[in-house]
């Protein structure tokens, strides 16, 4: 009887000991909450965004462009006067969850050059899938309805305060795919 007990207690240890551990990975590996309300739904995870209009990328965890400066690439917080007029809620945007892509920047801007200039992509903010339901601001406007302040969406902060991006803040949980 104590042998059976004690083996039982032994494998409800293993059993909790992976659970944990599975439950560690699962949640190390989302991401939604620090994706930026312009990004594209669909995706637990993301690293990086990459914009084929304006051929830059977006540091998701960061919360931060890498683009060309100078045959440089530079990683900041606001895009260049350059891209004053780009949208990023209309632009389209690639999930690419690789480490730097910008040095294989060739290839991406090969294989997403048919993407340029299309606007049929949902957004995050005008998603009504509950995982994105903190992405939503309650003031009365659900859904993406609401007054976009300051912004407006076209990749440059004109409220003077350049080392903070407040419109990349929200959370939320769930399930998606990756590119």
């Amino acid at each position: 009887m104590k042998k059976s007990i004690f083996i039982a207690a032994i494998i409800l240890s293993c059993l909790s000991i992976k659970i944990a551990d599975a439950q560690v990975h699962v949640s190390l590996g989302l991401n939604i909450g620090v994706q930026p309300d312009w990004g594209p739904v669909g995706y637990d995870h993301a690293d990086y965004y990459y914009m084929p209009d304006i051929d830059t990328y977006y540091d998701v965890p960061a919360h931060r462009y890498v683009y060309l400066e100078n045959n440089v690439w530079v990683h900041r917080t606001y895009l260049p006067a350059r891209y004053s007029n780009y949208d990023r809620y209309r632009g389209y945007k690639v999930v690419v969850n690789e480490r730097n892509p910008w040095e294989r920047n060739t290839v991406y801007r090969t294989r997403y050059a048919e993407y340029r200039g299309r606007r049929d992509q949902v957004v995050i903010r005008d998603s009504r899938d509950d995982r994105y339901r903190n992405h939503w601001h309650d003031n009365g406007n659900h859904y993406g309805q609401n007054k976009d302040r300051g912004d407006r969406g076209r990749g440059h902060d004109d409220r003077g305060d350049k080392g903070r991006d407040h419109g990349d803040k929200g959370h939320g949980h769930g399930h998606g795919h990756d590119d």
